[in-house]
């Protein structure tokens, strides 16, 4: 049974279906603090921990992270080994609660480039929360959305290969289907932190219509507090979608 949102001070009707986050800052807050950027990885999980609380609560369906972008493998390889300890530590701490939570995990991305133990544990934490009805949470990990676009278009011309497609058929629904995210909404509301003003590769399709805000935060200081204003000013705007007139809450 999906639990009522407690605590909400927004009409429920009214909020999002699907939040998308950009978790960013982790390594400027812990500069800041004269920390290893490991420091502020770690305190950033924090932040998740609190905002799927927070957002589990408020009966949002949908949420969705940027964990780990295709072009991460760029930076300092033990910095790289320092964020695939933290991620096993994290499924080992919190997968439990989370299943307990009826929240439901899944992971988008490439998958080739990951250690066995990563897939494993990555595994792991969909297997289990297959079958939860709750938050649908995803993360974005090894994810980039132009190879996502890549993969889909693949996907369509073996489907045409094979004869199960006709390639006059394909319209965006049908390559949309062919996404990584073929079987959620679109998110409706984008939350960047760190003052950044830029996607980053995520979700560059499925974003077309969302509405972007963009906070001044680093992540690893992202509360409740900013989540709520975000909702806020999430609300304020007029959804019109390439239409003259705002769109009702779905």
């Amino acid at each position: 049974m999906k639990p009522e949102p407690k605590d909400c001070p927004f009409d429920k009707n009214l909020l999002p279906r699907h939040v998308a986050i950009i978790m960013d800052g982790n390594g400027r807050w812990a500069k800041a603090r004269g920390l290893p950027r490991v420091a502020g990885h770690r305190q950033g999980v924090e932040a998740v921990n609190r905002t799927v609380r927070k957002v589990g609560e408020w009966g949002i369906p949908y949420l969705t992270f940027f964990g780990f972008s295709s072009e991460n493998w760029r930076r300092p390889e033990d910095e790289i080994s320092d964020l695939m300890v933290l991620i096993k530590r994290f499924v080992h701490q919190h997968l439990t609660d989370l299943h307990e939570a009826n929240v439901k995990v899944r992971v988008i991305g490439e998958q080739t480039r990951l250690d066995g133990d990563i897939l494993k544990i990555l595994g792991e934490s969909t297997n289990l929360t297959a079958n939860n009805s709750g938050l649908n949470l995803t993360i974005a990990f090894n994810y980039g959305s132009r190879a996502e676009i890549c993969r889909a278009a693949t996907r369509a011309a073996q489907a045409v290969a094979a004869g199960q497609l006709d390639p006059e058929e394909i319209n965006e629904d049908v390559l949309s289907g062919f996404l990584d995210t073929a079987d959620m909404p679109d998110p409706d509301l984008l939350i960047r932190t760190s003052g950044e003003k830029r996607l980053s590769n995520f979700l560059l399709w499925q974003c077309a219509y969302t509405e972007f805000i963009f906070l001044d935060v680093l992540w690893p200081d992202f509360g409740v507090e900013h989540i709520e204003a975000a909702m806020a000013e999430y609300l304020r705007r007029d959804r019109r979608f390439g239409g003259l007139t705002a769109q009702p809450a779905i």
